[in-house]
């Protein structure tokens, strides 16, 4: 920073190397928000500073604000970042450094993130709101009067109460934004991670913001409903850098639904074709918004594999999430996609409220139908703010403290118990596997595993039926 201080340092919490899980799978992203909020700082004349935890440990960050020494530090947190992210608070205040948060986690659980120490919490996009929070926090002064004009954030005035400023407005201009400070950070580091375990560098990047979808158990803390999108011809302007810059072998559109919008899909292939950009990538859909056109058109862009948010095959399930998809038509989709050479990628979810066995085996004949390339399982975990939780809201019930989980340490009392659902992912994963094998003629020792695996998960939810989840943790 060629001597002169900054005004903010900006950081996350995610530690690819003390995540057994994300270790496993080693495809790390950066986090694309803080980039968007330094490039956005740093064109309205502000000295920003990032510190990219993804490959360091706690005492990089701690070093990080010595060596800056910054008036402010903006942390973006989520589900999987709480625990670090508190530390990182109780580093920044032990140096009097103030401490602005951002992202969904502290959006939803903005009392307790004051309580640890935040002076903050900023609701919604963090561009425009962290550009008007860092000369009033740098000057010192916190107070109701100088914060209490600031729209969507949280804060704490001088008698200890939680204030909560109007909604600010979102960014409707999103082409006036500039591309991501990836500079900042060592993005050809995440490039090579990529390509040293999985043969292909990818970089990420988003075309939209937020979703309109009403999907009850989905978080929308950031942008709420909205949907706003860049043009075609601003992304593939990002793309073309992207590609000058990184060289990477893919791209991740980071988008929630990457086709929602018909027209500007078909204008931005178009825009890449009249560029001769083909470059591989993978991104997320609904089975709503795919049909022979559009997936003849992610195949011509180069689209590899395209995840589809099944969720579930019992269409009483999708109904009670608001998924507003059909589950009848998701094999078709997938059949879809696999005709024009993409690979499908399944989400789907055990253990929605009103959960039973039979929606359990729709969900099962749906996999087998669609025989989807790879699919993930998880059970539904009540998120803070959602229509889901608060549905069940007498009936959550948490499996850590706060501070030492996330809001995925939360399970609903009264549902099938967590062992029932540990048995009925093995149960559902060794029985599509068994229908995979046979269909594709494949290992006669996969198949039997598979089948093994099939027969004694669904023995373990015969002997777990009854069984429900205690109204208090460890009963």
């Amino acid at each position: 920073m060629n001597g002169r201080p900054v005004d903010v340092l900006l950081t996350h919490g995610y530690r690819l190397y003390e995540d057994p899980h994300e270790l496993a799978v080693m495809k790390p992203y950066p986090a694309l928000g803080i980039l968007y909020i330094s490039a956005h700082l740093k064109a309205k004349g502000l000295r920003v500073a990032v510190h990219d935890s993804t490959f360091s440990d706690r005492a990089a960050f701690v070093a990080a604000l010595e060596r800056e020494r910054p008036p402010v530090v903006g942390i973006y947190v989520n589900l999987m970042t709480r625990g670090n992210a508190l530390e990182m608070i109780a580093s920044a205040r032990e140096r009097g450094v103030r401490v602005v948060l951002g992202g969904p986690d502290p959006a939803n659980h903005a009392q307790r993130y004051l309580d640890a120490g935040a002076d903050v919490v900023v609701i919604g996009e963090g561009e425009v709101a962290m550009e008007e929070l860092i000369p009033v926090l740098s000057g010192g002064d916190v107070g109701a009067g100088s914060l209490g004009g600031i729209r969507g954030i949280v804060f704490r005035d001088a008698a200890g109460m939680m204030v909560r400023t109007p909604t600010r407005e979102t960014i409707r201009d999103l082409d006036g934004q500039p591309f991501p400070d990836r500079d900042a950070i060592d993005l050809p580091r995440y490039v090579a991670t990529w390509r040293e375990h999985h043969g292909k560098g990818a970089v990420s990047l988003i075309t939209a913001r937020g979703c309109p979808y009403t999907c009850t158990w989905c978080s929308h803390a950031v942008y709420g409903y909205t949907h706003r999108r860049r043009s075609p011809q601003n992304v593939a302007d990002e793309v073309e850098l992207i590609i000058e810059r990184y060289a990477p072998d893919m791209l991740w559109y980071a988008d929630d639904v990457f086709t929602i919008h018909r027209t500007w899909l078909l204008q931005y292939a178009a825009e890449l074709a009249r560029r001769g950009i083909r470059i591989p990538f993978e991104t997320i859909s609904r089975e709503d918004r795919l049909d022979e056109e559009i997936v003849k058109t992610l195949s011509e862009m180069g689209c590899q594999r395209l995840w589809v948010g099944a969720e579930s095959g019992s269409q009483r399930i999708l109904d009670a999430m608001k998924r507003r998809t059909d589950a009848q038509r998701v094999p078709e989709v997938v059949a879809l996609l696999r005709r024009h050479g993409i690979e499908t990628g399944m989400f789907i979810m055990l253990g929605y409220d009103g959960e039973e066995v039979t929606d359990l085996e729709d969900t099962v004949r749906m996999l087998k139908r669609a025989d989807p390339d790879v699919f993930l399982t998880t059970v539904a975990y009540p998120i803070a703010g959602t229509p889901y939780a608060a549905t069940v809201s007498d009936r959550i019930v948490p499996l850590k403290e706060w501070a030492a989980g996330s809001d995925r340490d939360r399970t609903v009392a009264g549902r099938h118990s967590r062992r029932f659902y540990s048995y009925a992912t093995r149960w559902m994963v060794g029985e599509v596997g068994v229908h995979q094998e046979r269909r594709r003629g494949g290992d006669p020792r996969r198949m039997a595993k598979a089948y093994l695996n099939a027969r004694l998960g669904r023995l373990g939810m015969r002997l777990t039926q009854t069984e429900v989840e205690p109204a208090t943790p460890g009963t």
